[in-house]
């Protein structure tokens, strides 16, 4: 990397399938970023990303890419399966790494990542994009200042007519953007108490595709999360209920993305008991209804302008190495609730393994 802290870094993508195009774009057109290389088994794919990207070079081994001395950084877009030899070997060569989500397979890998990054000093990122949309970025800068008080529950839906994965479930498949948005949003990331995962698979297809997460929090509150391959509509919701307001969020209204709504229950003090304290402390409160102004910006040119500065100031970048991690201890835990029938599932504090509780 460059001493002038103001020149651009240089970095490549692996992988040039579905993903690769996209982060390759941003790379080429971020100020903070020159996209110097792309690599690929597939050298012809490679080359057409390449290409449509501007002058990168076009590499279609790992070893060769790892040892230029002009790669300060990797994104990397290829098979979940493949995030771990990939990203542990750039790390060695002391690149700092992206990874698509997951950030690996399993959390097992993902830790070694994690500790990896850090022993070699290194930036390790997950590319959680749904984080660095305007809509969760003013979630969690109105959950932070309080504007929602103390989050109570959350709601989460994602359903539509999707594609039946041949290689993971659809918790493995959609859960993983709800799971990302409330580790970004919720004080203290995704910490919660356990999973419940219930699923079925009325196609036959050997897999869940349509499950129901249920996860107590520390507090006392509840995240729920809904995901579905076979609904006929599409939506894509979260509401996110506090002690002082409830925000709406409808990805798919750009119109009004974002709805705050001072309405809500009050619980007074009283010296009633039994059913008339029930009766004399609850109260309704209907207030106002506000829809925050979001700019328009692209999610991935703002999660590599982190990555770039992230790397500058030597500091975790908002996605970093342990919010993959977290939301792999979630997945892994709703998995294995969900192989014991939806049995409560603890989530292990370092995101490594699970213990199902009878």
């Amino acid at each position: 990397m460059s001493d002038d802290v103001s020149a651009p870094l240089n970095a490549a993508v692996i992988g040039a399938g579905y993903w690769g195009p996209n982060l390759a774009r941003n790379f080429a057109t971020a100020p903070d970023w020159n996209l110097v290389a792309v690599c690929d088994l597939d050298e012809a794919r490679a080359a057409k990303v390449a290409r449509a990207s501007g002058s990168a070079d076009v590499e279609t081994s790992l070893d060769r890419l790892l040892a230029r001395d002009d790669v300060d950084a990797v994104a990397v877009a290829t098979p979940a399966r493949t995030h771990h030899p990939i990203a542990m070997a750039a790390l060695r060569a002391g690149k700092h790494v992206v990874v698509e989500k997951p950030l690996a397979d399993t959390g097992e890998r993902a830790g070694e990542m994690v500790e990896l990054a850090a022993r070699t000093g290194r930036v390790l990122m997950t590319d959680h994009t749904y984080c660095y949309t305007p809509a969760v970025l003013k979630i969690a800068e109105l959950v932070a200042e309080g504007a929602l008080g103390e989050v109570l529950f959350v709601d989460s839906i994602r359903i539509n007519l999707g594609l039946v994965q041949p290689d993971v479930d659809v918790l493995w498949d959609l859960a993983p953007h709800d799971l990302s948005i409330l580790d970004a949003v919720l004080p203290g990331g995704l910490r919660p108490v356990g999973v419940s995962a219930h699923g079925a698979d009325p196609l036959g297809a050997g897999k869940a595709c349509l499950a129901y997460l249920s996860m107590p929090l520390a507090n006392g509150g509840m995240a729920h999360v809904h995901v579905n391959w076979l609904s006929p509509t599409k939506i894509r919701q979260m509401v996110i209920g506090g002690s002082r307001r409830t925000l709406v969020w409808d990805d798919l209204n750009p119109q009004q993305r974002l709805s705050v709504y001072d309405r809500g229950v009050d619980l007074g003090q009283t010296r009633a008991t039994g059913l008339d304290r029930a009766a004399a402390t609850i109260s309704y409160r209907l207030g106002d209804t506000w829809s925050p102004a979001l700019p328009e910006t692209e999610a991935l040119g703002l999660m590599v302008g982190e990555f770039a500065a992230s790397i500058r100031a030597g500091r975790a970048p908002r996605t970093d190495g342990a919010a993959g991690l977290r939301v792999l201890d979630v997945l892994e835990a709703a998995s294995a609730s969900l192989a014991a029938g939806g049995m409560f599932t603890s989530t292990a504090a370092a995101g490594t393994h699970t213990e199902v509780l009878a």
